[in-house]
């Protein structure tokens, strides 16, 4: 059965509060997580960047501001965006277990090429 009256409530909360009408102070938290760094920024356009670095592998992940009249802190300690670093934390784990089957911390990868210390005349092609 369709409920008539929270579509219209949902309706108007997406006019009442539509986060693309206002601007915010850029902020920025940061704290250690099971082994890792991770980072919170708040941009003024209301789009919040998590990132989460761990033993050199980080990953990226972005959200839209869900509450514009709460603090942003307010917010994370809410665990508001709990999901999105459930996801990374689970991300940057994965590449961590995970092993390459071309390459090993037993194999020396070569080294390029050396570059030649006299330059290349231009005329001469």
């Amino acid at each position: 059965m369709f409920d008539i009256k929270s579509f219209f409530k949902r309706e108007v909360e997406k006019k009442l509060i539509n986060v693309d009408d206002y601007i915010f102070m850029p902020e920025r938290v940061e704290m250690e997580l099971e082994g890792g760094i991770l980072n919170c920024v708040l941009n003024s356009d209301g789009r919040v960047d998590i990132f989460y670095s761990k033993q050199g592998v980080t990953e990226v992940g972005s959200a839209s501001r869900k509450h514009p009249f709460t603090a942003f802190e307010t917010e994370l300690y809410h665990g508001v965006y709990d999901d999105v670093i459930n996801d990374l934390i689970k991300e940057v784990d994965k590449i961590i277990d995970s092993s390459s089957k071309y390459f090993s911390r037993s194999k020396i990868l070569p080294f390029t090429a050396a570059l030649s210390q006299n330059p290349v005349d231009k005329n001469k092609f």
